[in-house]
């Protein structure tokens, strides 16, 4: 009951500021308010910017509410040594604010704030403690803030990100340059983004693996029925990623993407809560490398058919040096019942190999050099499928006309690992 008090408040707490922020761009005048979102098809057939450029001072231009309820449940948890409950549920609710500017040079800058909270219980983690016998539950919290600036004449676009993350078992924080470039008639585009996220992961062992004589650190009721944990010191965790992505509108139906990412981690990349037990029946905390390389590389397609529908489609291939390979192949098909109101039904199908230090339950090897049974690592299937609502009319949602857009979105997810999920998102924008 008090986590859902305590949800509550944030909750209309977030409405409450959003609503300033609103009535605060009440006081602008329509031409101010309006503002061109990046997308693919940003400029016009003819190659001419189809935004105005006026100078104009800081102003806050668009709220954006976003909540979801997230619920799994399984058996293969990774606490447990890859068998006991996967029940997890979590509740997100964030806030972003985009404000706009022009410079001197009548170049167009972009600042986004964003602060997210999702607050989660985990049956599989109270049993970090032999005694867990109740949910775990956390919050973390995660704002970020985000700058970008937009040539007037080349459409060219530089900025910079940054991010926090905090939980009861790691902090995050990092940061991202991002680039532009538009092709002479403004209908392809070639963009870079480097991203680095330095990491502290606590090392909280199962009970049975406590060093006698250790200090342990209380986290209310993280640790299950009595609460404590072996907190042990952090170890730090580096991600490195540079993405690449070419668009290009190819005529006025059709628009491509060719996307690709190359990813390093180092660090401690397992986590000593989760449990491995081998065959002769003992047991021990995961081993995983301190080192590794992904490289995923995909495709988007986007085909207009008529007016009052479009076909989304992606294909990823990935493959990593833990010799994990998968595919993922997504639809979605957007079709606008009228010219305000749209549903997007959708179906992701997605598969992977084996990671070559996994193995289930008491199928590892004392004389293993790595082991983990978090069937994260497994061989499986997956099918992820739902539907989305959208409203966007002239006159506003519900006739207030600055609440310009309300979606809600349902997914339905599935593994050949008998993991299933749902979950159920809104958000709500604001000029």
């Amino acid at each position: 009951m008090q986590f859902i008090k305590t949800m509550k408040k944030i909750y209309l707490t977030v409405i409450g500021f959003s609503i300033l922020c609103h009535l605060n761009a009440l006081s602008q005048t329509k031409q101010d308010s309006v503002v061109n979102k990046p997308t693919i098809a940003l400029h016009n057939a003819t190659g001419k910017d189809s935004t105005q450029y006026n100078p104009r001072k800081l102003r806050l231009d668009e709220v954006d509410l976003f909540s979801s309820y997230y619920t799994q449940n399984g058996d293969h948890s990774a606490v447990t040594g890859g068998i006991g409950t996967e029940k997890v549920t979590d509740l997100s609710n964030g806030i972003s604010l985009n404000f706009v500017w022009t410079n001197r040079n009548l170049n167009k800058n972009t600042l986004s704030a964003a602060l997210g909270f999702d607050a989660h219980s985990s049956a599989s983690q109270a049993y970090v403690s032999k005694t867990g016998a109740s949910h775990a539950t956390g919050n973390r919290l995660y704002p970020s803030l985000d700058w970008t600036v937009e040539n007037s004449k080349t459409g060219n676009a530089f900025g910079l990100g940054g991010y926090i993350s905090y939980e009861y078992n790691y902090a995050s924080i990092g940061g991202d340059l991002h680039y532009a470039l538009k092709t002479d008639n403004k209908n392809g585009e070639f963009s870079v983004k480097l991203q680095g996220y330095y990491d502290l992961v606590t090392l909280i062992y199962p009970s049975e693996f406590i060093p006698a004589g250790s200090i342990t650190t209380n986290y209310g009721n993280h640790g299950g029925e009595d609460g404590h944990r072996g907190n042990l010191g952090t170890s730090p965790r580096q991600t490195y990623t540079a993405s690449f992505a070419y668009s290009q509108i190819i005529n006025s139906k059709l628009q491509v993407a060719l996307l690709g990412d190359v990813v390093g981690q180092n660090g401690y990349l397992g986590l000593p809560f989760h449990r491995v037990y081998f065959s002769n029946g003992k047991d021990t905390i995961e081993k995983l490398p301190a080192s590794r390389f992904k490289l995923p590389i995909g495709a988007r397609l986007n085909y207009f058919l008529g007016d009052e529908i479009i076909l989304r489609s992606y294909y990823r291939y990935f493959f990593d040096n833990w010799g994990i390979r998968s595919n993922t192949a997504n639809l979605e098909v957007a079709y606008k019942i009228t010219p305000f109101f749209s549903i997007s039904p959708f179906y992701r199908y997605y598969n992977q190999t084996q990671a070559k230090y996994f193995a289930p339950y008491e199928g590892h090897s004392p004389t293993d050099q790595y082991y983990t049974s978090n069937y994260e690592f497994s061989n499986f299937n997956s099918q992820f499928f739902g539907l989305g609502i959208r409203l966007a009319p002239p006159k506003g949602v519900f006739g207030w006309q600055n609440l310009h857009e309300l979606e809600f979105r349902y997914g339905h997810y599935s593994q050949t690992t008998d993991l299933v999920s749902d979950v159920f998102s809104v958000s709500l924008g604001f000029k």
